[in-house]
Formats: structure tokens, sequence, C-alpha cells
């Protein structure tokens, strides 16, 4: 959901209803459950999943990016299918590395004109008059199910308020831990390994909150263009990013990273001031230079030769408790290459990672003490007709088990100071706690 509207970055909404099939791996262990059953084999998940796409052929409705397709997460420990990272950290959480949902059935809120349109997938198998019934009777059911929403909405919104978070919120590690985490990444720094990393911790709390209330009060504290709600059984993901991974429309492709943060002030005179002091600031600046030049490498890895171009460099961004550092590279997809060779080249995202990548992802296994699970992934949509738009999964949670996971980061470079950078995640934690402690 764009909670947050612009006319690039959250001009639409989407829910996905009747699911026609759902794709689970782990590993290399794929799990596939449809109408007929359950399918479990080993096999390359990025592979199976691109074979499952290659069996459609769209031709239908352009009026909206998705119409149809596969919604959820790739979580950020699918890099290592991708690239040579080992597994030291504790799979504590044990959650798939990819969880989708292919919906036949997409209502999408166009924000701009501020209409809606119901759109079902006729899948032309046999009977094509039979068919067309079928999704004519799922537009039906979905716009039943919206008018019961409206109807009951003002009383759900009387039930939520509540406290239920269980226990005070702790960290997986301690402040001292956290600064010598980023000891040793500056001494990796020194000596010549990587020029920059991400690390983060990780806050949880036991709570028996709802995940549709959670993301109620979410979307309210901490607005942003890139946020869901993704409810898969005993795992929920409610999420408010405001990063883009990928988007990937026709043969247009766009990265938006995001790198550089401070707090928001008590005032507008504040908010100026602290922009000023942010873009001003030679660390920062070269932070942010540094990873926009590895998404471009990353996106030149699968785009034409010439195309990738930086078309917004070091906006401002506002969010409710902090000011973030946004650029956005662009490219053109090659003729030879698909959405999941781009997936393969962009995966993950350079400003949750470090630079060079796969040396960060590396030291990141070897310094935080638990697998990231869902954070750092992505979440969006791959949809029938070819489209894609990929978010980076920060300011999320994770509901699993009656527990709340929340993780944090901050980017390290070498006169980056250890008690700030902590201090850093602690802002960026800051809606999530509010948004727990009020759902």
């Amino acid at each position: 959901e764009s909670a947050r509207t612009g006319p690039d970055t959250g001009r639409y909404s989407f829910v996905g209803s009747e699911p026609a099939l759902i794709f689970k791996s782990k590993g290399d262990e794929v799990e596939i459950l449809n109408g007929t059953g359950t399918r479990k084999f080993r096999a390359d998940p990025i592979k199976e999943l691109k074979g499952i796409f290659e069996r459609y052929k769209y031709a239908g409705d352009t009026s909206a990016p998705f119409t149809g397709g596969a919604c959820g997460y790739f979580g950020y420990d699918l890099c290592r299918r991708f690239e040579k990272v080992s597994s030291l950290a504790k799979d504590d959480t044990a959650i798939p590395d990819i969880f989708l949902i292919f919906s036949d059935t997409v209502v999408a809120f166009d924000h701009l004109k501020k209409d809606i349109k119901i759109i079902s997938a006729v899948h032309n198998k046999g009977s094509f008059d039979r068919a067309y019934d079928d999704a004519r009777e799922r537009i039906e059911r979905a716009e039943e199910r919206l008018v019961r929403v409206r109807s009951t909405e003002h009383r759900a919104q009387r039930k939520s308020g509540s406290r239920k978070v269980g226990n005070k919120i702790e960290s997986n590690l301690t402040k001292s831990a956290f600064e010598n985490m980023v000891r040793k990444a500056k001494r990796y720094i020194k000596a010549g390994d990587i020029y920059q990393a991400n690390l983060s911790q990780r806050l949880c709390a036991r709570t028996d909150v709802e995940p549709l209330d959670l993301y109620k009060v979410l979307r309210k504290v901490n607005p942003s263009p890139f946020a869901c709600l993704l409810e898969f059984g005993e795992i929920a993901v409610v999420s408010s990013s405001p990063e883009r991974l990928l988007k990937f429309d026709g043969r247009r492709v766009d990265t938006r990273p995001i790198a550089g943060t401070r707090p928001r002030g008590k005032t507008r005179f504040d908010d100026r001031r602290l922009s000023r002091e942010l873009l001003l600031n030679e660390k920062e600046r070269a932070e942010h230079i540094m990873l926009v030049d590895l998404e471009r490498n990353d996106l030149g890895r699968v785009c034409e030769y010439g195309s990738v171009k930086v078309n917004e460099l070091m906006a401002i961004e506002e969010y409710s408790h902090v000011i973030h550092i946004v650029s956005n590279v662009r490219g053109r997809l090659r003729k030879d290459k698909d959405r999941f060779d781009l997936l393969r080249a962009a995966f993950p995202g350079g400003t949750i990672t470090g630079t060079p990548k796969v040396r960060c992802m590396q030291i990141i296994d070897e310094l935080e003490p638990v697998m990231r699970g869902i954070y750092t992934g992505s979440i969006g949509y791959l949809g029938y007709n070819g489209n894609m738009d990929l978010n980076i999964v920060i300011r999320t949670f994770l509901i699993h088990k009656n527990r709340a996971y929340v993780q944090v980061g901050a980017g390290i470079v070498a006169d980056s100071d250890p008690e700030r950078e902590y201090r850093e995640t602690l802002y960026k934690a800051e809606a999530l706690i509010e948004t727990l402690e009020m759902a």
C-alpha cells in the first residue's frame, strides 16, 4: 500500500485475494500449494518461479501496474543463493526465504484519480466462457467484501487502542556489543576489505496484537510509499518501508537508494536546519554517493550500455520521525535479460549491505548474531503482465509465534562514531516502538 502518496512512488495501493497458488522456499527446498495439493521438491527457487510465470501469456488490462500475479517477500538470506556468503549466524526464526501468494483477483486503488478497480484473471485453459464467468464471480465476491469492510470500519476503529505488549522490548545486542560490532567493521574498513557496511540490531517483544490492528496504527504513525500487510498463517509482516529496491515496467528499471539520516526536529525551522546539516555533512555525502555508485553498477550488469543514469541526486525526504537523503537511478533492461536476472543482479539492496556488496554480506554474516530473515530483503509484487515493484524491508514488523520483531541498522564508514551509530538505529526504531505500544 502507498500510505504516503506521490505520482511515482505512491500512486497505487493493491489488495490481493482469491489465491490460486502459494510458493515457498527455504534454501533449495521448494513448496508449491495449489488447488490440486502440495508439492515439495529441491530446486533453484528463482528458476522455478520464473517457470511458473512462463506458463502465462498476458493479454489484459493495462490501466494499473499490477493486475494479478504474485505478492509477498524475498528474505535477505536468499543472498546466499546469489553470492558466496556463508551461514555462520543463527537462523532462530527459520522462516521461509521466499513466500509468495499468486492472487487472481486484485483491488487497485489509484490515489491520483481517486478510483478503485477490481480486476480478476481469466485463465483460458479450457472453456473460455466458463473461465470468464468464474472471473466475474470473483469480482462480485470482492465487491461484496469491500462493502462489508466499509460497514464494519467504525466498529473496528473503536476496538483498537488497547496495549497488547506483554513484556518490555529487548534487543539481541547490548549497547556495548553493538558498538564493538561497529569497531570491528571499522577495522575491516581500515584494512581495505570494505568501504562501508550496514550493521543492525534486532528488537523483540512478546505480543498478542492483531496484525491488522498494528498496520492501521503504523500507517498513521509512519505513512510510507512502500507499506504492506502480509498474513501468511503463522507469519505476518507489517511494513512501512520508505525505500524502493526495484521497479520494472516495460523495459525501464528504477532503484531509489536511501542513505543519510537525521531525526526530525521539533519545528519546521529545525527540520530545515537539520536537512541543510545533513546535505553538507561530508561523511553522509560520501557514503550516499558511494552507495549510488554501487546501485549504478548493479543495474549496469543487466541494463543497456549507457542507459543507466542518476536522474535524481541527493533529495531530502521527510518522514514522521526521520529525514533521509534519497536518490533515483534509472536504466533500460537489455533485451536478453528479464526481471529475474534483474533481481539476481540487484538483490539485496546495497544501502543495507554496504560496498563492496559481497564482502560486506560476508562480514555481516560474521558479525551479526542472527540471520536477518525478512529484514533488508524485499516485499512487493511480480505481475502476470511482466511488471515488478519491490521495496527494501526496513521499518517493518515480523509477527511470528506471538513475538514482534523489528530490526534497525546504520551505515558504518571509516570515521563512524560507534555511539552515534547506535543512536541512529534507535531513531529509526522510534516510530515502530510507538506503533507497538499504541496498537
